[in-house]
């Protein structure tokens, strides 16, 4: 993605129907500064966007709130479009990534990563979109949210793609263990695809199978290379639409209860207590340092022979 580029639709579908001039004054400049950032002249910082935004009337945390789908704790401590904010929301989208990792994935150096992160020093707003994308991998929802990504032609393609993705996730929830069937090195070792093969080692039909290859080429989620099929780096994230995760979320565990039922190998097991309201907080921080940590074993772990699913479920009774 050419984020300069973006940077620039980005700031244009913000000034919207206004001129350049009277958008500039709408946001307290003097000068007509809005054109030297629509010419990429010069840039305005992470903050001094969320800033315009604000002033153009967008509900800053709102739109953050729906990016996240639930409002993160430091927004409750700093408004978004301060420096301190702007910081606060880069070093809760790094999670546990190391800031040498983050820099590298985004090409920037460690030194301005650091800085950024640590709120010393502000990314332009290129940097700023940069860094969204190497720590989240969801830029697209962030613009979405703030803005029309429909006016935005650079983006408005790339939308429209994760939005049929979103939903056909939700539609075909089994496209999930087909892209990592993909991935397994049995898959690879085979000297041409064979249909019936992932259905075979995911306990689904062919018919299943075939349908969902068919939509993973369509959205591009993965190609054809003559011989196999190849997953693509395509990150589809749920958050922004959470019906489709609510969906997803119903299908894994309909599909461990039916293991259950069928007497299927595998680890199932459940403990129902009586329990303090804060012990109650301090197992559901377990469960969430558990995902974290299996999840950061699996980036790691290669190559691929088992496709799997963990479904961690932690819930009071209580209505």
């Amino acid at each position: 993605m050419q984020h300069e580029k973006v940077a620039r639709e980005f700031l244009v579908a913000l000034r919207a129907h206004r001129s350049q001039t009277a958008f500039s004054r709408w946001l307290g400049y003097r000068s007509n500064v809005v054109y030297t950032w629509e010419a990429g002249r010069r840039w305005p910082t992470g903050a001094e966007t969320l800033r315009a935004c604000h002033k153009a009337r967008v509900d800053v945390s709102a739109a953050l709130v729906r990016f996240y789908g639930h409002r993160p704790g430091w927004l409750d401590r700093h408004e978004p479009w301060t420096p301190e904010g702007v910081a606060c929301l880069l070093e809760d989208l790094r999670g546990r990534t190391s800031i040498t990792e983050l820099a590298e994935t985004a090409g920037i150096s460690r030194y301005s990563v650091s800085r950024w992160l640590s709120g010393h020093t502000q990314p332009r707003l290129p940097d700023f979109l940069r860094i969204v994308e190497a720590a989240s991998q969801r830029l697209l929802d962030l613009l979405a949210a703030l803005v029309d990504p429909m006016a935005m032609p650079t983006v408005a393609p790339l939308w429209e793609a994760l939005e049929r993705r979103r939903e056909g996730a939700g539609r075909m929830p089994w496209t999930q263990a087909v892209l990592r069937a993909m991935e397994l090195a049995s898959y690879r070792a085979l000297p041409a695809h064979e249909p019936g093969w992932m259905a075979a080692r995911l306990g689904i039909s062919e018919e299943e199978e075939a349908r969902c290859l068919a939509f993973l080429r369509a959205t591009r989620q993965a190609a054809w290379t003559g011989t196999h099929f190849e997953p693509a780096t395509v990150a589809v994230d749920t958050a922004a639409q959470p019906q489709v995760g609510q969906m997803l979320k119903a299908h894994w565990a309909q599909v461990g209860a039916d293991r259950v039922a069928a007497g299927a190998p595998g680890q199932f097991s459940y403990n129902v207590f009586g329990i303090r309201r804060d012990d109650f907080e301090r197992v559901r921080q377990m469960h969430l340092d558990y995902f974290r940590a299996m999840r950061a074993l699996v980036a790691e772990s290669e190559p691929a022979e088992v496709v799997a699913v963990v479904n961690v479920q932690l819930f009071s009774l209580e209505r």
